[in-house]
């Protein structure tokens, strides 16, 4: 990707990110006197080039990190006692302190979201979700004792993964202080393991805590990726590999992705996101009937012959559901080649066929994202164009030539502007590097 046109600034942004926490947290976080770590982690969100609803069915996914990010800023220390003490705030919640003392066996278990709500905001159970997954680490005399303000610029509800970037931010501030000998996941061993680790206990306190069946991707590539690569993701195996496009010949620029937010915000944890996943589900176990010996588990394991030699066992939508995944699959790992190999034109269109896709099959797009792919895919330099994230709202990534990318953001900005009468955002990105400690 051509540096020069990344609008987002990492260093900066997330700098001023941790001034900005660093100055909440000595205003409002008490002082206490004790043997503490004090630091700060930082998590970014994701885009995803193509390989949409395909991570619960175990399917690829073809992700990067973006440089919109959360930061915890703050102390920690493993206590003797049966009780952990947490003050957490964040500047995305009017600063407000909520002050915790749980009994640490109150985190073996979910807390339910109704009772959860009767006392403390419903943003902090993500954050004491991901801490119960730490609990067992430390030993059974001792508990958690944690100061964090939090910041994030990853918008929310936006599609870009603003929830798990803040649940790799906090399980990073974890690992951290609680020390690699004792968490297995420890951010100071920095080996693909560990970010698997990570990744695997943030989704499961999304899931279980939270109530919101996501895939693992949103958590793996925050928590897994390199500076300047995409992360190919097989999400049955968790097993990763870093791909980088193919560098451009000497006098020539590779193509740029553009991000547009439709500013349309989502809710993966209610609404149509877990009814799709229960579809799938009842989809893969009518063709499992149909195909007894095929050791069939998931979608991922099913061929698009065997869809169509189902579909008049199938429901429509479980048909069209499952025709999605399949192909999806397969456009994914084609483009991964294609970037490779800088076949632009190519990836482009599998982008476009994946958005047709998810429009049609998989019906999680909205008209003002079908507008705005279908401006981008229509404009000078695009290659390809295609709702990116859970959908029912959020962002498009686009590839485009490096030369047109302001002209496709003027474009986008003045024809959502004219024509539907909202402001739409978009950017320049660039793969960034996952989740890190800051200091």
């Amino acid at each position: 990707f051509d540096q020069s046109f990344v609008i987002e600034t990492m260093a900066d942004s997330v700098e001023s990110m941790i001034e900005e926490a660093k100055g909440l947290f000595e205003k409002i976080v008490p002082s206490r006197d004790g043997n503490f770590k004090n630091g700060c982690s930082i998590a970014p969100g994701r885009v995803n080039l193509i390989g949409e609803h395909t991570d619960y069915t175990g399917g690829f996914v073809l992700p990067f990190a973006i440089h919109f990010a959360t930061v915890c800023y703050g102390r920690g220390r493993v206590v003797e006692g049966s009780n952990c003490i947490f003050h957490i705030a964040s500047t995305n919640q009017k600063g407000e302190l909520s002050k915790m003392e749980l009994p640490k066996s109150m985190l073996k278990e979910p807390i339910p979201m109704t009772e959860w709500e009767e006392k403390h905001p419903k943003w902090l159970l993500y954050v004491v979700g991901v801490i119960a997954q730490y609990i067992p680490d430390i030993k059974e005399d001792q508990s958690l004792e944690l100061g964090l303000v939090i910041c994030g610029n990853v918008p929310l509800g936006s599609g870009l993964s603003s929830s798990a970037s803040l649940e790799v931010a906090v399980a990073t501030f974890l690992e951290y202080v609680i020390g690699p000998e004792m968490s297995y996941s420890s951010s100071t061993k920095k080996d693909q393991e560990s970010s698997i680790q990570r990744a695997l206990r943030c989704q499961k306190a999304e899931n279980v805590w939270c109530n919101s069946p996501c895939g693992i991707m949103d958590q793996f590539v925050s928590s897994a990726a390199h500076e300047g690569g995409l992360v190919l993701i097989d999400c049955r195996t968790a097993e990763y590999s870093l791909i980088k496009m193919k560098s451009p010949a000497e006098g020539e620029t590779n193509p740029v992705l553009v991000v547009c937010n439709s500013n349309v915000k989502h809710d993966i944890g209610g609404g149509e996101y877990p009814v799709r996943v229960q579809q799938c589900k009842s989809a893969t176990s009518i063709i499992q009937e149909v195909f007894p010996n095929e050791n069939i588990k998931l979608l991922r394991d099913i061929t698009l012959e065997q869809v169509e030699a189902c579909k008049d066992k199938l429901d429509a939508l479980f048909y069209a559901r499952a025709k999605h995944v399949v192909t999806e699959n397969a456009r994914t790992l084609q483009a991964k080649d294609d970037l490779q190999s800088g076949n632009w034109a190519q990836v482009g269109q599998f982008m476009n066929e994946s958005h047709a896709s998810m429009r049609d099959d998989y019906e999680v797009s909205c008209s003002e994202i079908d507008a705005l792919v279908e401006w981008a895919q229509q404009h000078k330099g695009v290659y390809g164009s295609r709702l990116t994230g859970g959908g029912f709202g959020g962002c498009t990534v686009s590839l485009v030539e490096a030369s047109e990318a302001e002209s496709l953001m003027e474009h986008l900005t003045k024809q959502y502007k004219e024509i539907l009468g909202q402001d739409c955002d978009c950017f320049v990105t660039s793969p960034g590097a996952g989740a890190r400690m800051a200091m």
